[in-house]
């Protein structure tokens, strides 16, 4: 099941939270969802280059509240938050609403995003870098920063070759079936001149071994994985230098065993 179904979505209710809340009767539910993909399609298309990771929308009485999750806020913001108050308006336009609330939050470890490193493979990718290259840059820089694992799956006529085939490149350890663990999900594109290209990141945190705050704009506390440190969470990298430690002490006492050897066939 863990393979099959979304990692984010199968994790809905135990460690992650909604990213649209509010409540809908059975009238205008199907009319907020459609506007909900509709703010989230335009607002990516708008903010291009902005590095957006999500969008988490909430409804009240007449009033809608959108929080861009970002890594680059200085864009969205603008020279003097003119921007912000051009996107305000845009969305009272596009969803008819007189009172509209535009939040944005940092996010100060963009390597641990999913939609960040799919996005900033993308855009490599369609500057005519080397896919293996870039894959393998954003896997390093991921695991620098703590994670536990990294999974990256491109699909497509990579490399521009004439037959579309799949490549998928995985470091550390990612236990989709396990639903304390927290694992980040993206499926983004890039658009090449020989097609489009597909590409999948999975991305480990950690076990999440207490109660979790569920609001997707809850950042930090002790329950979140991403602001924990990599040291603490990885002891595995002290181990394997002990293991080295230990062996290049066995092999100095062999060294001493092939020397009392020589001393016997003096002997002789």
């Amino acid at each position: 099941m863990g393979q099959k179904a979304n990692p984010i979505g199968n994790r809905l209710g135990i460690i992650r939270g909604w990213e649209s809340n509010w409540y809908g009767s059975k009238k205008d539910y199907a009319l907020k969802l459609i506007e909900d993909h509709k703010i989230r399609t335009y607002l990516n298309a708008r903010i291009n280059k902005g590095g957006i990771a999500k969008i988490v929308i909430e409804r009240t009485l007449g009033k809608l509240i959108v929080t861009i999750h970002t890594s680059k806020p200085g864009i969205i913001i603008g020279k003097g938050g003119g921007e912000v108050d051009r996107i305000k308006e845009e969305l009272k336009k596009l969803t008819g609403k007189d009172d509209v609330q535009i939040n944005i939050l940092e996010i100060r470890r963009p390597e641990l995003d999913a939609a960040i490193v799919g996005d900033t493979i993308a855009r490599q990718i369609e500057n005519r870098i080397n896919f293996k290259r870039a894959t393998k840059m954003a896997v390093a820089s991921t695991l620098r920063m703590g994670a536990e694992g990294i999974k990256v799956k491109l699909s497509g006529r990579l490399a521009g070759a004439e037959i579309a085939r799949s490549e998928e490149f995985k470091q550390g350890r990612v236990p989709l079936h396990t639903f304390r663990m927290d694992i980040d999900y993206a499926n983004v594109f890039a658009q090449t001149v020989y097609g489009k290209i597909g590409i999948k990141v999975w991305i480990c945190k950690g076990e999440v071994l207490g109660k979790r705050e569920l609001n997707p704009n809850f950042v930090g506390g002790k329950n979140d994985m991403s602001a924990r440190p990599g040291e603490e969470r990885r002891p595995g990298g002290d181990r394997r230098d002990d293991r080295r430690g230990g062996g290049g002490e066995r092999r100095d006492n062999n060294r001493g065993g092939g020397n009392a050897g020589g001393g016997r066939d003096n002997r002789r």
